[in-house]
């Protein structure tokens, strides 16, 4: 990019300053990006935002009765904004409120923001708000909140952001709004709860029954019944086990 700026003309000598580091044209950072043309004209190529600033220009004159002079030139780079990081919930459900965000840092001035939803802007002034649309829009931040959505704000959002250099705009992105099926909500908590009571129900059953009864616990409780007085144990060789035979004593 180059920029021409007048700023004496038909004098002898030039001097330009910058206003945070004074210099000479084609001295420090200007060595390679600017030069004085017809020594009445500054050439600053591949200007940036860091050229913005106060030039001053010095002329000297000799032979006339005032032999110097300044002139002051305010030099202000203007950069186009870049696109803009824009931020849009996919789905809220209706009656709730919702926030859209747009923002951009690159951009000289300052960008203002603008939000379009379906293509059709939607404008800051609380008059020409469309019917039962409850938002706030800020054009400074980029900030568009609704408050309190319906069925209606469902579309396709994108943003716009400007200055005098001029736009950028980011993505469109898509919110729904949604009815909230409070009958379906009702209904899986029932179900749930008549779950949990069977399954409590169940297991207070199986309880009485005896179906969770340690097995070690009933063995351990077994006892060998006592041996009656006057009964003898007696194991043969052809029963293979102990049989009693009773024994009287006299």
């Amino acid at each position: 990019m180059e920029r021409e700026q007048d700023v004496l003309s038909s004098l002898p000598s030039l001097l330009t300053g910058h206003s945070r580091e004074p210099q000479r044209a084609g001295e420090g950072d200007f060595a390679t990006r600017a030069e004085i043309l017809s020594r009445t004209s500054l050439v600053i190529k591949n200007t940036t935002r860091m050229d913005t600033a106060t030039y001053r220009c010095e002329v000297a004159a000799p032979s006339d009765t005032k032999s110097i002079d300044e002139i002051n030139i305010q030099l202000t780079v203007q950069v186009k904004p870049m696109t803009p990081r824009c931020t849009v919930p996919k789905a809220v459900p209706v009656g709730k409120s919702a926030s859209l965000h747009c923002h951009e840092n690159e951009g000289f001035p300052k960008s203002t923001y603008s939000w379009y939803r379906n293509s059709e802007p939607l404008s800051p002034d609380t008059k020409a708000k469309p019917h039962n649309s409850s938002y706030t829009l800020n054009p400074a931040t980029g900030t568009l909140v609704f408050h309190a959505v319906h069925k209606g704000d469902t579309g396709r959002y994108f943003c716009i952001a400007t200055n005098d250099a001029g736009f950028a705009k980011c993505e469109e992105q898509e919110m729904e709004v949604y009815d909230l099926n409070i009958g379906g909500i009702i209904g899986g908590v029932l179900v749930v709860l008549a779950v949990l009571v069977l399954i409590t129900f169940g297991i207070c059953c199986a309880y009485r029954r005896g179906y969770f009864a340690n097995g070690k616990e009933s063995g351990e409780s077994y006892k060998t019944p006592a041996k009656p007085d006057g009964v003898n144990y007696i194991r043969t060789d052809d029963e293979g086990d102990f049989r009693h035979k009773s024994s009287f004593v006299i």
